[in-house]
């Protein structure tokens, strides 16, 4: 262990526009049921530290150990000052660019966050939005890191960060990141031949912790991510009704599916980040599944959740070929960097649902009310529109079942509303405090193929039924 300890403390962030990679070696022990699960904590930023100067927490002894990251209420860690992160960019000088202060119209009901600025690193695309929330008795803070395509980038994704005071109007950056204050273009695809995330990259999960195993002396961001390498997969699904695409790609009608596998990062600010290598030799932390698996052509939408000290779950989607939907299954960690799979959880619903052809992106939080645990999933129907469907679990392992056979979101109904013509890779926030309502941030889809990312609201408590935003009530 002290040679990990030795690696983990000899990561830096250089002020270069290629995103380090350092190497660290785990030794796990023998299978789950014959060892203690007693490793990993969580810890929360701050609450204290403003957005203009959020530097890396030093944890404390007695940490809360509750939490999914989405909220932290009275963090028991004070800031280390001693800490400082370099440039990881010398990209264009990032502008910062508010969103609009004034409630959506009827057009872009539910509307968060557009494309950026003509010339900025997101103004094609956006998606993939990776919401955390902080609470304080002082403030609300609240952190979006997400995927976008600039007009220069050949469709190559980047991950941005957009910070907000509460949760609706975002500040953006039009270029790189440039110190610990910024907002921007946060991370860029692999510049290694050989590594599984050259052709693009998409935020998964964004975790904040400190392992016992890698012998931290701070906690850290954490970011699981989707790698996408130029290795194209074939796959024969023409009875489909629609093209299977990785990544997503509105605008391509090709079809195209290239091999993606799931990645890890780690950031002192959430802002600079120096890549992990993981055990495959692309870099990733684990390959696909052998031929004739359900995961055999790409792992995609890595999310990772806490379930207790030792014991991290990541859920993440693949199209299963045998049965022609696309399907989401788990793996289990108890560091966080060596994977065991556990195989398939959810596949498609029955027939005539709106998931009939599979569940994808995966967004699972615990229910800080029942401790149960709540996924909120794409669901693929038979003409290939997507839903936003949930499903629930007790244990948050095998045990999953839908919530009914409607999706608790759909496409607009409106002609030419905002995201009628495509609505996926949901992001679940529970709220806390005064406001006893959940919130769903999602990618949306216009009619001319615009992109946006999007919030729902619940009804109150009850997640079984969401409306989009539509403004503060007055």
């Amino acid at each position: 262990m002290e040679a990990v300890s030795a690696t983990m403390k000899a990561i830096n962030f250089p002020a270069t526009s290629t995103v380090p990679r350092a190497t660290v070696s785990i030794t796990v022990a023998s299978p789950w049921s014959q060892t203690k699960l007693d490793m990993l904590t969580f810890y929360a930023p701050n609450p204290n530290t403003r957005f203009s100067s959020i530097c890396l927490p030093r944890c404390s002894r007695k940490p809360n150990t509750d939490t999914n990251n989405e909220t932290a209420q009275n963090p028991t860690f004070e800031p280390n000052p001693s800490l400082t992160t370099e440039n990881p960019s010398s990209a264009v000088s990032d502008e910062v660019i508010p969103s609009s202060s004034n409630p959506p119209s009827a057009l872009s009901r539910g509307l968060v966050l557009d494309l950026g600025p003509v010339g900025s690193w997101d103004c094609t695309d956006i998606g993939s939005p990776v919401v955390k929330r902080f609470l304080s008795d002082e403030e609300e803070r609240w952190y979006m890191w997400y995927h976008g395509v600039s007009t220069d980038s050949q469709g190559s994704d980047s991950i941005g960060l957009a910070v907000s005071s509460n949760g609706v109007h975002w500040e953006r950056g039009k270029g790189a990141v440039k110190s610990s204050a910024d907002v921007g273009l946060v991370m860029s695809c692999g510049n290694d031949w050989w590594a599984f995330d050259t052709q693009s990259i998409r935020p998964g999960e964004v975790v904040i912790m400190s392992s016992a195993k890698v012998r931290a002396s701070s906690a850290v961001y954490w970011l699981y991510y989707t790698g996408y390498s130029n290795e194209k997969v074939d796959i024969s699904a023409d009875s489909l009704g629609f093209k299977v695409q990785n990544p997503e790609n509105q605008s391509s009608q090709t079809g195209e599916v290239l091999r993606s596998l799931p990645g890890l990062a780690i950031s002192q600010d959430g802002r600079h980040w120096a890549r992990i290598e993981g055990e495959h030799h692309s870099g990733a932390l684990f390959d696909v599944g052998s031929e004739g698996d359900w995961d055999s052509l790409f792992i995609s939408s890595p999310q990772v959740v806490f379930h207790g000290n030792g014991d991290l779950r990541m859920y993440y989607h693949s199209f299963d070929v045998g049965n022609g939907v696309f399907s989401i299954g788990m793996a289990r960690s108890r560091d966080g960097m060596k994977w065991i799979k556990l195989g398939k959880i959810m596949g498609g619903g029955p027939k005539g649902c709106f998931d009939e052809l599979g569940a994808m992106n995966p967004y699972v939080v615990k229910n800080k009310k029942d401790r149960n645990y709540v996924m909120a999933y794409e669901g693929v129907g038979a003409d290939g529109r997507r839903s936003i469907g949930l499903a629930m679990s007790a244990e948050g392992l095998k045990d999953w079942r839908r919530v009914e056979d409607e999706a608790v979101l759909k496409l607009a109904t409106m002609e030419d509303g905002w995201d009628s013509k495509g609505i996926g890779s949901p992001c679940l926030v529970e709220m806390d405090g005064d406001v006893d309502e959940w919130r769903l941030y999602y990618r949306g889809i216009g009619t001319s193929g615009r992109c946006g990312i999007e919030m729902a609201v619940s009804d109150g408590s009850d997640i079984t039924r969401f409306r989009r935003w539509k403004g503060f009530q007055v």
